[in-house]
């Protein structure tokens, strides 16, 4: 059975149903055109080690048996670096049959590298949640390059919500995704930026209040040659090669790691929705950032190598609005850009 991605009204209506419930009152522009922004709750506790629940256990009894302390989010509060942090949610589902969803790093998240995963009640995956389910969810936040200042109602996740369809549906389709390392036409010939080793906090909100120079390094490729050499475990921003664009009635995820293409990472943050790119939206394409780690060894990518794959699946109609209009939307046209927080 085929199944497609709920709109924005969609999303609004289970809002209005109960079937999604909230702590507090819908943020202005939570609702995204194929997605759902998730916000923290009040409370985080710190953990010595990442878990999943597995059947027939409760997130919160995990938590109640492995936390060695709480921490209180109604107030700005510090989460350290390579700390984690299970975070329960403002956003709590009672999914219908047939209804699933799947949770995905904000943009912002991934280019922070915040690495941020939803867990449900019973689960046995990370940012799966099953048809029907019902329950509250969690937020598992471990901050890796950078501590960050965060406060409850900060949104670090987002969530899309599939329903199966009885009707024909378009086909899921996947387009390669490469790597762009040629300085040509850039400013300074700066091609991407590593993550500084020793830097400040990072205020999640205060936009465009960090400046760049503390917490990245300019990468400019060597002369005659469109290469990178990826030091393990650093963290790279890096841009794709192409310029995407995703259409009204589709959505796409980046598949964040995918072993066909080298021992690395290259996204963090996958979801693209309507209108990303789109030149009605005011996007006239977009580039993707990818937010890279290699891991164990040094790993040489070279310009126009593929780096990832983008997975572009249908909507079940046409958004009310899409991404890039009266949305705030600071990703838009992009090109080599890092998180908003920067400036």
């Amino acid at each position: 059975m085929s199944a497609a991605i709920w709109a924005s009204q969609r999303i609004s209506s289970a809002i209005a149903e109960g079937v999604i419930s909230l702590d507090l009152p819908l943020d202005h522009d939570q609702v995204q055109p194929a997605s759902l922004d998730l916000r923290l709750g009040a409370r985080a506790y710190r953990l010595p080690a990442s878990f999943l629940p597995g059947p027939g256990n409760t997130v919160a009894d995990r938590v109640a048996r492995l936390a060695t302390h709480e921490v209180d989010l109604t107030k700005p509060t510090v989460l350290e670096r390579n700390c984690v942090h299970i975070i329960p949610l403002m956003e709590r589902l009672t999914l219908p049959k047939g209804v699933s969803a799947r949770a995905n790093p904000k943009s912002s998240s991934g280019r922070l590298d915040i690495f941020v995963r939803v867990i449900t009640d019973n689960g046995e995956t990370f940012d799966d949640v099953p048809a029907g389910y019902c329950g509250p969810l969690y937020a598992e936040v471990v901050p890796r390059s950078f501590a960050v200042l965060a406060q409850a109602g900060a949104r670090l996740a987002q969530i899309r919500f599939r329903e199966a369809s009885v009707k024909p549906v378009a086909p899921i389709r996947t387009v390669p995704v490469t790597i762009d390392l040629d300085p040509a036409g850039k400013d300074g010939g700066v091609i991407g930026y590593r993550a500084r080793r020793h830097a400040g906090l990072v205020d999640l909100a205060k936009i465009g209040g960090h400046p760049i120079s503390e917490f990245w390094e300019p990468i400019t490729a060597i002369a005659g040659r469109r290469e990178l050499v990826l030091d393990p475990d650093e963290f790279y921003i890096l841009m794709s090669a192409e310029a995407v664009v995703v259409g009204e009635a589709e959505a796409a995820e980046m598949v964040a790691y995918d072993p066909a293409v080298g021992e690395l990472r290259s996204h963090y943050a996958g979801y693209l929705d309507c209108g990303f790119g789109l030149a009605e939206a005011g996007g006239a394409g977009s580039r993707v950032v990818l937010e890279v780690r290699s891991h164990d060894v040094p790993f040489l990518v070279e310009h126009g190598q593929r780096v990832a794959t983008l997975v572009y699946e249908p909507m079940a109609q046409r958004p009310d609005r899409l991404y890039g209009q009266d949305l705030g939307s600071n990703y838009q046209g992009q090109g080599l850009k890092l998180s908003k927080h920067f400036a």
